[in-house]
């Protein structure tokens, strides 16, 4: 097995929830993908980051933006997640949104979301690290998050 994709493997091993990021260009396009490398960076101010692969056509797009959202997946949404995850297609065709109050995109049926100003970008390798600033938010109590599990997309399932 080649370092990279032992290293990717082992990285795997570690449970993430599933999130679709979008945002709209100053020109009006908007742009989404599927993304799991999401995280919080701190509540004072409020920060989260998700890192964006330079290999993606839309990333030359995305580097550009203001504002992004955060689109937490629910269980059910595996549909939407491959959706996003394609390069290519229109990812927009049929799907009701609505705009977010920072000028994103928000799915229906997330889970939740953060709607997000662009606080920094940061030089990740073959990624861009992109902090946001969370303006607003909102989580459904009840609903259960996609998971992505060794490669694999997963449902919660509760222990304790």
């Amino acid at each position: 097995m080649d370092q990279q994709k032992g290293f990717r493997n082992a990285l795997g091993a570690f449970a993430t929830g599933v999130t679709v990021v979008t945002a709209v260009t100053t020109a009006g396009e908007k742009i989404g993908l599927t993304a799991n490398s999401f995280s919080s960076v701190s509540l004072s101010p409020q920060l989260v980051q998700v890192s964006i692969a330079r290999s993606l056509r839309s990333f030359p797009l995305l580097s550009e933006v203001e504002s992004f959202a955060i689109n937490l997946l629910s269980e059910d949404q595996l549909d939407l997640c491959m959706r996003f995850a394609k390069q290519g297609e229109d990812k927009w065709q049929g799907l009701e949104v609505e705009p977010s109050e920072a000028g994103a995109v928000l799915l229906p049926g997330r889970l939740g979301h953060f709607d997000c100003r662009v606080w920094a970008r940061y030089d990740g390798g073959d990624h861009l690290i992109l902090v946001g600033e969370v303006l607003n938010y909102h989580v459904c109590p009840n609903a259960a998050p996609l998971l992505f599990y060794k490669g694999c997309f997963q449902q919660f399932a509760k222990i304790a």
